[in-house]
Order: C-alpha cells, then structure tokens, then sequence
C-alpha cells in the first residue's frame, strides 16, 4: 500500500471512529431519557460501529506493513480478513436488534418523547453524510475494508430512520402504538442483514484469489499482448491483496530465441504493464515456446 492510499484510508477510518463514539452516547442517553427502545437499540449499535472500526484501522495497518520472509507477497490481506469481521458484526448486530425488538413488542411500554424526533434527524444526516465520504473514499483507494465501514455507516443511518418512522407513528397514533418503533426496528435489522451478506462476497472473493473481473484481466492481456517481441497470451491470472495486484502470466516467444532475449522481452513486458496499471504490484512471467503443443 502507498503512503498516500495508507494515510487516506486511516483517516477514513478514524473520522468514522471518532464520529461512532460521540453519536452512540447520544442516542443511548437519548433512548433512556426519551424512552425509546428503537433509539436505545440505534446507539449500542452504534458501538459496534466504534468496535468495527476499529476492526478496519487494525486491518489497514496490518496491510501496510511491507513483505518479510513469512510473508513474501505483503499484508494485503488483512484488509479482507478486516472487512469479514466487519460483517459479522453487522449481522450480529441486526440480530441483537431483531431479538430486541420482539421482546419490546410483548412487553407493554411508554410512547417515546417526540423530541426524540428531533435528535433522530440529526443523527441520519451526520451517518448519510459519513457513509457518503468513507464510501467515496473506498472506492478510490479500492479497499474492501473500507468499503465495509462506509456501508456499516449506512446501515446506522437506515436503523435511525427505521427508529423516527416508527417513533413518529407511535407519537401521532397515541396509545395502542407503543410498538411501532420496535416493528421499524425488525425492518431495520432485515436491512442490516442483507447489507452485511452483500459485502461479504467481495472480501470473501479477495480471500480465495477470485479473479478481479474480466475488464482488468483483458485489458492487462491485450497490453501485455503488445509487447515487441510476444508472439501471445497463453494465460493471464490476475489475484487482489489489500491495494494491489499480483499478476502470472505465459507468454509464447519464438522457440528459436536465446533464453538471454526471452529475459529481456519478460521484463520489458513486466515493466509496460506495472507502468500502464500501477496497481499491479508484481507480474510473474513464463516464457513458453510458440507453436508447440502444452500441458496445462
């Protein structure tokens, strides 16, 4: 990872941080004073909001320690073993909530103060315009851990807005409403979940060196293709860690060439594709000979 994707995703993550930590003691003393099971349930899942980011800080300073001799290919992975546990937490929490949110339906309770609206609001700006900057951010940087903190942000956001739908209904329909905001919640918590097993394909994908998708690895074939000297592509195999790529890949050469200039044309090939994709960390090369059959 370079200094500027390092520093950049850290502070992503911190300002998530710092914003979890002063929104997750609002909501719950809110909650208690307001007496609003919805808003209590938002701000505890807000700190597990504090404890995912965390989760991502540690997995972007992990990923950025250079290689060593236990680890030849980099850190880079961490990232993704990062935003899995973010997901985890995510289903977690809307588990907690959906559990929540039944035992608050069979047991009576006060409505919730309608100044509790008020802070509710404020609360879904701050998230949408935090998951917005972070998701942003991610995108950029093309940091899967990242990425899941942006979408934890947006899953506060939705589980603030379950609580004001259903502390609304539950403050203009009056009394035999008292659950509404408990069933918002429910809807919320589905909401989670569902965000959660989406992110968890991606970083997942990541762990098992699933190919990036078939644009890069075309357009890094057909420009590798283009180097003087490579009769073709056999095989191009392209795998993400963290930030970056390591590509492998069989080129065909004149079988009658001297393995001197076989060495050649691979680094001039290894050079043009790290320079035209500077995302690509490494580019290990075969030399095959063209026009004679092989094994795969």
């Amino acid at each position: 990872m370079n200094r500027g994707r390092f520093e950049r995703s850290i502070n992503a993550t911190l300002a998530g941080l710092a914003v979890n930590a002063v929104l997750a003691g609002a909501k719950t003393a809110a909650g208690v004073l307001g007496q609003s099971q919805a808003l209590i349930a938002d701000g505890i899942e807000s700190f597990a909001d504090i404890l995912s980011s965390l989760l991502v800080w540690r997995g972007v300073v992990v990923a950025n320690i250079p290689p060593d001799e236990d680890h030849p290919y980099g850190h880079g992975k961490a990232e993704a073993l990062a935003a899995v546990g973010v997901t985890v937490m995510l289903l977690i929490a809307a588990l907690w909530i959906s559990v929540e949110s039944v035992r608050q339906i069979i047991t009576p309770h006060l409505n919730p103060r309608p100044w509790t609206l008020a802070v509710l609001v404020g609360v879904i700006a701050i998230k949408e315009t935090l998951f917005r900057f972070v998701r942003d951010e991610a995108r950029e940087l093309d940091s899967t851990a990242v990425q899941s903190d942006a979408w934890h942000h947006r899953s506060d956001a939705i589980t603030s807005l379950a609580a004001f739908v259903g502390i609304l209904i539950a403050v203009l329909g009056g009394k035999g409403y008292e659950s509404a905001d408990d069933f918002a919640a429910l809807i919320a918590a589905a909401i989670i979940a569902w965000n959660a097993v989406r992110l968890l394909r991606p970083a997942m994908n990541e762990l098992m060196d699933a190919t990036p998708g078939p644009g890069l690895t075309a357009d890094v074939r057909a420009h590798a293709a283009e180097t003087p000297g490579v009769a073709g592509i056999e095989k191009c195999r392209i795998r993400k860690t963290g930030g970056h790529y390591f590509v492998d890949m069989h080129v065909e050469v004149d079988p009658q060439m001297t393995v001197v200039k076989a060495h050649e044309i691979a680094h001039e090939l290894k050079n043009r594709v790290q320079k035209k994709f500077p995302t690509i960390q490494d580019v290990l090369v075969h030399v095959e000979p063209a026009g004679r059959r092989r094994e795969e």
